[in-house]
């Protein structure tokens, strides 16, 4: 992912995932009994199994993509280890040392030293107004990068296209999450955007991570708290707002890269981003 495009984020088909519809287990229950999502993903399959291709696209690589914009140290692989369900009701997306003797074509050198996993939903599922909320423990730890954040639908390149990270936790920064918008001109560290701050650790225990999509308004909150509210007036001149639009989610957890910087000895391993359900409410497609 680029913080540099970054700071700058079934119906249970055949066992793999739920999307929309009534879930089991009392954590499913939507947050308001008169509120519905019209599409969320509850992970419900068994352990090993790979998100569903019918909501989830997995990208891959490195090099190619430039270090993905913030020369990051990550392979991404479609492989189980990196992104799979755990069989408990929950999708982990895991950030490892790659194996011995692979040969990962990585933009920053001759191979990637860690490999990952980056999920989405582009093409496939999207928000056009309404809340994304997410229930995930997000890992920490130096060198660290994991996000959640969308992406506009509109075919401009970045950042023309508009970025919303939901929700970003940063390298030494455990306890601190950032919440910002990006677009034509507003990116990378002139994003917009504010910080949380948690009473723990971000990967000590789950958290609801959400955005509200009005009209010519955007609201981050934690745990149902709001903590920022973006609006036009906000942006700097010309005031380009570009997120009435459909806009997709992206998972992934990032490796080194030019805002966390590189991880050491004490980077946790495997460091994984565990997510309980992604539930959209409002206007969409899925």
């Amino acid at each position: 992912m680029n913080r540099w495009t970054s700071l700058a984020l079934v119906l249970a088909l055949g066992g793999l995932l739920g999307a929309c519809g009534t879930a089991p287990a009392e954590r499913h229950r939507p947050a308001s009994a008169a509120e519905k999502p019209f599409w969320q993903a509850e992970f419900d399959g068994a352990a090993g199994t790979r998100p569903s291709e019918r909501f989830w696209n997995t990208e891959t690589g490195n090099r190619e993509a430039e270090g993905w914009g913030n020369n990051e140290l990550q392979y991404y692989t479609d492989d189980a280890a990196n992104s799979a369900l755990d069989g408990e009701g929950h999708l982990k997306i895991s950030a490892r040392p790659a194996p011995a003797g692979a040969e990962l074509p990585c933009f920053t050198g001759e191979s990637c030293p860690w490999t990952s996993a980056r999920l989405t939903t582009e093409g496939k599922v999207a928000l056009t107004r309404g809340r994304a909320e997410i229930r995930a423990k997000l890992p920490t730890g130096t060198g660290l990068l994991p996000a959640v954040w969308m992406l506009g639908d509109n075919g401009v390149e970045w950042p023309g296209q508009g970025e919303i990270d939901i929700c970003e936790v940063v390298g030494g920064e455990p306890r601190t999450v950032y919440g910002t918008a990006h677009g034509p001109t507003y990116y990378n560290e002139d994003g917009i955007g504010e910080t949380a701050t948690l009473t723990a650790d971000a990967s000590a225990a789950f958290h609801t991570y959400a955005v509200d999509k009005q009209p010519h308004r955007i609201t981050w909150s934690v745990d149902g708290k709001p903590y920022f509210t973006l609006t036009p007036s906000k942006l700097p001149s010309p005031r380009d707002w570009v997120f009435e639009q459909d806009m997709h989610l992206l998972l992934n957890v990032a490796v080194g890269g030019d805002w966390p910087g590189p991880p050491d000895a004490s980077t946790p391993s495997p460091s994984t981003m565990t997510v309980d359900y992604v539930r959209f409410y409002g206007e969409g497609h899925a």
